[in-house]
């Protein structure tokens, strides 16, 4: 076998699960969570795993998809601290004796997240996530190595929440690009005051310099595929679009609905109406 065996990956996309949630989207949707993309990064033998789900029924899920490939699993890497990208890592590297990596300030990001879990995500999910002690730890100069090739952590600031990162693998052209970028789903705004949206834009620009023809985003239509230049350019005009309409609605319904008749294909108006009501908070 050569000393650098080829490298692939696969993206397994959990479908849109309900929230505990009542009140519909002013579309007259339910309430749901987006899909959700966990990428296996494989050689010959080894695997890496990014972004582990949110709930038990993913994670066994996930977990089925990745024994069937017969890969040894050798690390979880999380781009972020929201709870629906690690949540399930404990269980995950319990199962295959795995490592849950991530960088520092993701870290901090989860303590966070774990400290909101009774309020925000088990009220949104009751009963349906397991245990989830922060057990990531950072790895020298944010680097793995996968069967002698490089996949490097990129920490890119604020996204679409705080300390956000990406695992770039440079000998596949790929940017696993967590919530940094979106691909036909509607963009989480909540946190995207005060500066965040200019931040974001920053971010891309931090993914685009990396040169990638292939970028796994953390929230995509399954339907589509994960051409680069498209991603990062559909993800700056949401942004620039969502700049746009603050400045000519006065409320979070006329916002929603002229976001709505921009991108009327994305997934999961829900989200989008989430972060209207943040944003005119």
């Amino acid at each position: 076998m050569p000393a650098h065996s080829p490298l692939a990956y696969d993206v397994f996309v959990a479908d849109p699960i309900a929230q505990n949630v009542t009140d519909l989207v002013p579309n007259g949707d339910r309430r749901m969570f987006s899909p959700l993309s966990v990428t296996l990064v494989h050689g010959d033998q080894d695997a890496v795993l990014v972004d582990p789900p949110l709930t038990s029924a993913q994670a066994e899920a996930v977990g089925d998809w990745v024994e069937a490939t017969g890969k040894n699993l050798t690390h979880i890497f999380a781009t972020h601290g929201h709870g629906d990208h690690w949540f399930t890592a404990g269980v995950l590297a319990e199962r295959f004796g795995a490592r849950v990596v991530a960088s520092a300030g993701t870290i901090a990001e989860m303590h966070r997240n774990v400290s909101l879990r009774p309020h925000f995500w088990d009220k949104l999910f009751p009963g349906q996530i397991p245990d989830a002690p922060v057990t990531a730890v950072t790895v020298p100069g944010n680097r793995l190595t996968l069967e002698g090739h490089d996949l490097i952590i990129v920490e890119v600031g604020h996204s679409d929440t705080d300390e956000t990162s990406v695992l770039h693998v440079p000998d596949l052209e790929l940017v696993v690009a967590g919530d940094v970028i979106y691909n036909g789903v509607h963009q989480y705004l909540a946190e995207s005051r005060d500066g965040g949206r200019d931040a974001w834009r920053e971010a891309i620009t931090v993914v685009e310099g990396l040169r990638p023809r292939r970028i796994v985003t953390g929230h995509k239509n399954k339907e589509l595929d994960d051409d680069a230049a498209r991603a990062v350019a559909e993800t700056r005009l949401y942004l620039d679009t969502t700049d746009e309409l603050l400045g000519k609605h006065e409320d979070a319904l006329g916002f929603f609905h002229a976001m709505l008749e921009r991108f009327p294909e994305r997934l999961n108006p829900g989200a989008l109406w989430g972060g209207a009501v943040a944003l005119y908070a």
